[in-house]
């Protein structure tokens, strides 16, 4: 058992905290059994988890079943050193970061995020939209760290299913995209129709704003349909999570209508 703070695989795992340190180890941290849990079933190489023997007692079985993952029983005040939360449940482990590739093929329902800057945020709209079966967010290369702790907790075990994907260039991703059907929609507050009157039943993908500043023009220029949500008067937006939300379910709605026509 480890019981020094200042063990190696102590201080490695604790460089994960800031997004210098992954980049530098080219691994990120995973906090919780519902979040290894859901990376063992998609598949995803563990490489290191570390445990108290509070949590190896309530899951005996887990720790073998992560394979080949070396698996590292340690003190309860090392754990609170190794977790970002402030009442860990037992058990931290380490995956790599993916290698970057080619752009990802669109589904029929694909998501664009500019300058996305709050973790809870990114978290739901990955959790969201692995619900309706996107396969990845694409977000733009300043947008907040995808292996920010906060993060993959919001995303509720759902970030190996709809998974973050860096772009640098994003308006070559929508040319990308539009060679092969897919439509452009932009949200925005003062968009010239209402979401609700576009054709989701088509390829689509769903470009988001910022928090703060919205879409900058030369994405609005990208777009085919540029879409709002309709809100009381003096309410100036929606958040971005809730608003890809509501165009989401919309697509997913006319989609399941016209299966059933």
């Amino acid at each position: 058992m480890i019981t020094s703070r200042r063990h190696p695989l102590v201080r490695h795992i604790r460089q994960l905290h800031t997004p210098k340190g992954r980049r530098e180890a080219g691994q990120f941290l995973l906090e919780g059994t519902h979040l290894l849990h859901a990376a063992w079933e998609q598949g995803v190489k563990l490489q290191h988890i570390c445990y108290t023997e509070t949590w190896a007692g309530r899951y005996p079985h887990l720790a073998s079943q992560f394979a080949p993952a070396v698996a590292q029983p340690v003190s309860d005040p090392v754990m609170a050193v190794l977790a970002t939360t402030v009442h860990p449940d037992g058990v931290v482990g380490v995956a790599p970061i993916p290698q970057g590739g080619a752009v990802p093929d669109p589904g029929r329902l694909n998501l664009l995020g500019y300058r996305l800057q709050d973790p809870g945020n990114v978290g739901t709209l990955i959790r969201t939209g692995a619900a309706v079966g996107v396969k990845h967010l694409l977000l733009t290369d300043d947008s907040v760290d995808p292996y920010h702790p906060k993060l993959l907790r919001s995303a509720a075990g759902q970030w190996f299913r709809c998974q973050p994907w860096v772009c640098p260039d994003p308006l070559y991703v929508m040319k990308q995209y539009r060679q092969n059907q897919v439509q452009i929609i932009a949200a925005h507050a003062q968009g010239a129709c209402l979401y609700w009157q576009v054709d989701w039943t088509h390829p689509s993908l769903l470009l988001l704003g910022n928090e703060g500043q919205g879409l900058p023009e030369s994405w609005l220029a990208q777009a085919d349909r540029v879409v709002q949500i309709p809100q009381a008067v003096g309410v100036e937006s929606l958040n971005v999570a809730v608003a890809a939300a509501v165009c989401l379910y919309e697509a997913v709605r006319q989609n399941w209508t016209n299966s059933r026509l």
